[in-house]
């Protein structure tokens, strides 16, 4: 009777893992848009490294669909900013603020960059964020703090 049992145990088990579907196990709720998206801190380096280098910054949680990107556009001259990073985020529905961090690759070293930070949904709906114009130094110089353009 136990071997039995086991035996049912082990076809329930193994044909529940077979037809179920994760994309629903995994699929957050949708959390009501904000009225106005706004940053609440930051941006800031996060890390800098000769090569890369990791923005951070914190919003109002912007609610639509669970699968956000931060964004930062980004380049050598503020008024030419065509280089685009982005790092994918999950929203959390229970939770007022959303933090973003976007890794920027392949930096030349000791190089001043200015970017702009924003976010948009995973259908590429803007959330309606574009912060100001702010610039880093790329690594080999002691510049950990984003500074806002005058």
């Amino acid at each position: 009777m136990n071997k039995l049992l086991l035996n049912l145990a082990i076809t329930a088990a193994a044909g529940s893992l077979l037809f179920s579907n994760q994309m629903s196990a995994q699929e957050s709720p949708t959390t009501p848009k904000a009225g106005r998206v706004r940053i609440i801190q930051g941006p800031e380096i996060e890390l800098a490294k000769e090569h890369l280098t990791i923005i951070r910054w914190t919003t109002n949680n912007p609610g639509g669909s669970p699968v956000h990107y931060g964004i930062v556009h980004y380049g050598t001259d503020p008024k030419n900013l065509i280089q685009i990073a982005k790092s994918p985020i999950r929203l959390n529905p229970a939770h007022s603020s959303t933090i973003f961090r976007v890794r920027i690759d392949d930096l030349k070293p000791r190089t001043t960059y200015y970017y702009t930070v924003g976010s948009i949904e995973a259908n590429d709906a803007s959330d309606g964020l574009k912060s100001p114009v702010y610039h880093f130094t790329s690594a080999g110089v002691l510049q950990q703090e984003a500074k806002r353009n005058r």
